[in-house]
């Protein structure tokens, strides 16, 4: 590594990291720390405490979003923003989100240790559940902070045991009063683990991401009629399962003629009445596509609708198709994409430019925020997963080079 002497400390980064996993530990290495439970709360009170350790003024929004400010040499310029999530999935990894809040951490306190004060402040950002797996509405703080969903929805939202967002945020004590809205920023920059395989096959030290690929989500219900197993013979039978996995297979087929870009999946199934002696009745399930070219997406958005209800309309059951939300692709900021690009090449690391394949909080923020994100391999390319995992001296290249890019803004003339 060469290009600077102003080393963030890659012990102390991985330490935090390892306390963070701490909390919500899972037996089997990951994390579970679902959004706005008392394990939440637990992760958002450390995180307190360490920033409020360095004299940063930490505060709280309406839906959660947490603040850390240290101030700049010149109080008139806008902050540059910098952070990712702590929320996790059910079973979910140690640096999923994790590694941008507590990178960005290493990057104030590294700030601190040097007595380097930037031009403008710089902000420290813990966004609430990015990871949508309690309520089912994944980038909920920053959706909500960016004007993408109203406040009043998201509060509205209920968990499978009735509880609302609103109640979630008040029993935790994380509703805050600063408004939920976006406020003049200079930039956001998100450091995140790649969550696929591309960079670690390829032996590439840092992604510099230049956007995020458009997307379409779907519900669909199958309605068919549950009938017995035994006696039911093929021509009497209005098979819901049967015509479910009609339209699974063309979700694949879909994702597979548009090559290594393409993206389909199915990732929730319910079955109904989910008796092994019963035709099944009803079919619950999830559909989305995911493209870095939005006529792609479009296209999809256009004729998969019609697709699927032939399929199942072909069984004698029927088809009910709600698309949930389309986003279209999101590039990043050219010059912030650049500052990615120029601090990894100072730094000596390997880079290849890449396309997010998955939704991150940057892609609302940069709505509003000049913005880019940084990524590092991990093993496998697994995530969502107990066993992701990453190198310490992976974690190191990924804070530096968020380090660099984050100062080199803060700095930069204008």
């Amino acid at each position: 590594m060469s290009g600077t002497n102003q080393r963030i400390d890659p012990k102390r980064l991985w330490d935090s990291l390892m306390s963070m996993a701490e909390i919500g530990a899972t037996p089997k290495g990951g994390v579970k720390r679902l959004t706005l439970t008392e394990v939440d709360k637990a992760g958002r009170q450390r995180f307190s405490a360490w920033c409020e350790a360095l004299g940063l003024t930490v505060r709280v929004d309406a839906i959660g979003n947490m603040f850390a400010r240290r101030e700049g040499r010149d109080p008139s310029r806008k902050p540059v923003l910098l952070g990712s999530h702590l929320d996790s999935q059910p079973s979910g990894g140690k640096f999923d989100g994790a590694l941008g809040v507590i990178a960005g951490l290493e990057v104030m306190r590294t700030l601190h240790d040097l007595n380097i004060q930037t031009e403008a402040p710089i902000e420290l950002v813990n966004w609430t559940d990015e990871e949508g797996s309690r309520f089912g509405h994944s980038l909920m703080g920053s959706g909500a902070w960016a004007g993408i969903y109203s406040l009043e929805k998201v509060y509205g939202l209920k968990d499978v045991e009735g509880v609302s967002v609103s109640d979630a945020l008040d029993s935790i004590g994380y509703k805050g009063s600063h408004p939920a809205a976006p406020f003049p920023a200079d930039a956001y920059f998100e450091l995140h683990i790649e969550q696929g395989p591309i960079l670690e096959r390829e032996g590439k030290q840092i992604g510099v991401v230049t956007g995020a690929q458009a997307q379409v989500w779907y519900d669909a219900t199958v309605i068919g009629q549950d009938s017995h197993a035994g006696t039911t013979p093929p021509s009497a039978r209005r098979d819901a399962l049967v015509a479910a996995a009609r339209i699974i297979e063309r979700v694949d087929t879909l994702m597979r003629e548009r090559g290594e870009d393409g993206r389909g999946t199915v990732g929730q199934l319910h079955v109904l009445p989910n008796s092994r002696n019963v035709v099944p009745g009803e079919v619950r399930f999830s559909v989305e596509f995911r493209h870095p070219d939005d006529a792609q997406i479009e296209g999809l958005a256009a004729t998969f609708p019609a697709e699927a209800k032939a399929l199942v309309e072909a069984t004698g059951c029927s088809l009910q198709l709600e698309e949930l939300f389309r986003i279209p692709a999101q590039p990043f900021d050219p010059s912030c994409v650049d500052l990615v690009r120029q601090g990894a090449a100072r730094l000596g690391y390997s880079t290849r430019e890449i396309v997010s394949g998955a939704g991150h909080d940057a892609v609302y923020v940069a709505r509003h925020v000049p913005t880019a994100m940084i990524f590092t391999p991990c093993k496998d390319g697994l995530s969502h997963n107990e066993a992701e995992s990453i190198l310490p001296e992976e974690a190191a290249a990924g804070c530096q080079v968020l380090f660099e890019a984050v100062v080199a803004r803060a700095n930069r003339a204008l």
